[in-house]
C-alpha cells in the first residue's frame, strides 16, 4: 500500500509540474502554453504530490503475523 501511495504522489507531482511549466511557457505546443492560469493550477498540484509522497513514505510498514 505504501508503494501505491508513493507512486500516486509521483504521478501527481509530475502532472502538476508539467502543468506549471506549460503555463510558464517552458513546454510549448498546448493550449496551456503561456497561460498563467495553469501555473496557479499546476504549482499546488505539484505540492499536493509532494505531500502524498511524504505521507506514503511515513506510513507504517505492514506488520506480519507471528507464526506459532
Amino acid at each position: 500500500m505504501r508503494l501505491l501511495i508513493v507512486v500516486l504522489g509521483i504521478v501527481v507531482l509530475l502532472m502538476g509540474s508539467v502543468w506549471a511549466l506549460q503555463g510558464a511557457g517552458y513546454i510549448p505546443g498546448s493550449f496551456m502554453s503561456n497561460n498563467p492560469t495553469w501555473i496557479w493550477i499546476g504549482a499546488p498540484t505539484a505540492v499536493a504530490g509532494l505531500v502524498i509522497i511524504f505521507l506514503g513514505l511515513r506510513a507504517k510498514k505492514p506488520t506480519t503475523k507471528a507464526e506459532p
